[in-house]
């Protein structure tokens, strides 16, 4: 064998290294992050507060766990870490399991929509694609369109919910949450969620950049 084989032979083994070791990476950061998420979930959703009328928490500590390690390790990281989460909630969720299908389905949009947008650039000149997103300008950008789309998806489930399972409660929502109790039943449903999604989008979004980037997370790992 030659010595332009061998060393050919050389780079594609530490190629190959590098991606085993970065998907274990990744797979140990869902397990570590799924886990932490299932512990918080233990100890504080008996005890979070919720939207009055709606059961829904007013910040989401573990969607914000699910967050933070999709900006830590990456799309299939962040992924397979709310699959872990939304399992771990179905003991402890009083709502369950539609409560933990909803987060996922809520959550699953702000990672989805910047991925996309990730995918459209190529790394260049050995700089980290996923760099793009610590940008403000594109993580607003990313955020705001992932948070549409989880309107749009919730809007969706809420819509079939109320027109199914809890057919007998559309009379009884209302607004009062915001200090307008006298809006209810569908366009109580339709305005809540559109605000309900907003506000909780924008703890998820915010907190986990300001973490992990104010931190400097991403850099102590570079695994995406």
């Amino acid at each position: 064998m030659s010595e332009l084989e061998n060393k050919n032979l050389s780079k594609e083994n530490e190629t190959y290294m590098a991606r085993r070791s970065r998907f274990t990476l990744e797979i140990v950061g869902a397990a570590l992050f799924g886990a932490l998420s299932i512990v918080l979930s233990a100890l504080l959703v008996p005890i979070i507060p919720r939207i009055q009328g709606w059961g829904i928490a007013i910040i989401d500590p573990v969607s914000i766990l699910w967050i933070i390690c999709f900006l830590i390790f990456g799309a299939r990281s962040g992924l397979l870490c709310c699959g872990i989460g939304t399992i771990g909630l179905m003991p402890f969720d009083p709502f369950a399991p539609i409560g933990p299908i909803m987060k996922f389905s809520a959550t699953v949009p702000l990672i989805i929509i910047p991925v996309i947008f990730l995918k459209l650039y190529k790394s260049e000149m050995g700089i980290r694609v996923s760099r793009r997103i610590k940008v403000l300008k594109n993580y607003v950008l990313y955020g705001t369109l992932g948070t549409i789309l989880r309107i749009g998806i919730m809007m969706i489930f809420n819509v079939l919910l109320f027109i199914t399972l809890f057919s007998d409660s559309i009379a009884f929502v209302d607004l009062s949450f915001i200090g307008l109790s006298g809006i209810s039943g569908w366009t109580a449903i339709i305005i809540g969620v559109i605000i309900i999604n907003a506000e909780t989008s924008l703890w998820d979004l915010l907190i986990p950049y300001s973490v992990v980037f104010g931190l400097k997370l991403d850099d102590m790992f570079e695994i995406w």
